[in-house]
């Protein structure tokens, strides 16, 4: 069951996929189904729009940094104005939902979105993803470190987090690879306490498991030992004698064998919802809201394949598509702020990314 959020002005959905905007994109030639990388300039709403006629169910990833509908103005660290975050309340969320349908329409079946907000306004987002997305398609929750602890005097705890809400257009079959996190050097010394002087660190895991077998291979003794009552080994014999061989099996002294695993052969811990990716500070980024490299490109490893577009329609200083290009991805780019199409083509010199702009005017 879906909660939905009531507030004026709310307009029905249908209401916001059939408007038809008096505007075109131009640019030296025709944005067309097969363009596959663009940077668009100038309202993200009708751009949106007029996506759906020309990559209609074609994104497989959305990453979005919108404005957190705090009322105020941001500029960059010489402080020229990136752009006025000035809608609040219901005018906010109805500004974001408006986008988030069309948003949907653009991405395809194995597609995903992330969306970045402030916790301030995150969980009425929250309401609004579950009403356009399906309460069923929602995946994660994702705490994000943005920045040292601070010492402000306000009665409350400090605010060193924001969060990623993930949204699958169908959670069974968004695009997942699995990605993994190599471990730290306090969980190697902690998982695996033993050394071997040309392997490194290891642990040793029990070579039977539960559950008897009655008539298989792995219920029969292996150098004369049968697996302890009501467990068999994990491998057969054969596969026991080769692990023996290759130095791989472990006697203890009372004659327990167990089998040696090391650490330079773990395949990392699986990711969790939360991440430390630290902002930079204002004077050494092109534009105030610039979102750490790295932790774009985990977002686009994991929920993109090398052939994917990937749309960013809040671009600013244009990271999500620089972390797109140098994974191979494609990606469509959208901003109205003056300052971020400064940002963006600057970026895109210095890391020698070309590009089709379009803008967007109005007839």
């Amino acid at each position: 069951m879906n909660i939905e959020l009531q507030y004026p002005g709310k307009r029905p959905a249908d209401e916001i996929l059939s408007e038809v905007y008096p505007g075109t994109l131009l640019g030296k030639s025709p944005l067309q189904s097969s363009v596959s990388r663009a940077l668009l300039f100038g309202d993200n709403q009708p751009i949106l729009s007029l996506l759906r006629t020309t990559h209609r169910a074609t994104i497989d990833l959305i990453y979005i940094d919108p404005p957190f509908g705090t009322g105020q103005s941001f500029t960059n660290g010489a402080q020229h104005l990136a752009y006025h975050d000035t809608l609040v309340d219901h005018d906010f969320l109805e500004f974001l939902r408006q986008r988030l349908i069309l948003m949907r329409e653009l991405l395809s079946p194995q597609g995903s979105l992330y969306l970045h907000i402030d916790k301030k306004v995150g969980h009425y987002v929250k309401l609004l993803l579950d009403e356009i997305f399906g309460r069923e398609n929602f995946l994660n929750d994702i705490t994000r470190v943005k920045c040292n602890p601070k010492n402000f005097s306000r009665r409350a705890y400090g605010n060193s987090t924001d969060m990623i809400l993930l949204y699958a257009k169908d959670r069974d079959q968004h695009i997942w690879n699995e990605q993994r996190e190599p471990l730290s050097e306090d969980q190697i010394h902690r998982l695996f306490p033993k050394h071997d002087p040309q392997k490194g660190p290891y642990t040793t895991h029990p070579l039977h498991a539960p559950g008897k077998t009655q008539k298989g291979d792995t219920g029969q003794p292996w150098k004369g030992l049968i697996p302890p009552r009501g467990r068999h080994w994990r491998y057969k014999r054969e596969t026991l004698d080769a692990l023996e061989d290759q130095g791989l099996i472990e006697w203890s002294p009372t004659g327990n064998p167990r089998k040696r695993f090391f650490a330079k052969d773990h395949k990392g811990q699986k990711l969790q919802d939360f991440w430390e990716y630290k902002d930079k500070g204002k004077t050494l980024v092109s534009y105030p809201t610039e979102k750490n490299l790295d932790m774009l490109k985990r977002i686009i490893l994991q929920s993109s394949h090398p052939e994917s577009i990937v749309l960013d329609a809040f671009a600013g200083s244009g990271s999500t598509l620089i972390a797109a290009h140098e994974l191979g991805r494609n990606f469509i780019g959208i901003d109205a702020s003056s300052l971020a199409k400064h940002a963006i083509q600057e970026n895109f010199e210095k890391y020698r990314i070309e590009v089709a702009t379009w803008r967007y005017e109005e007839k």
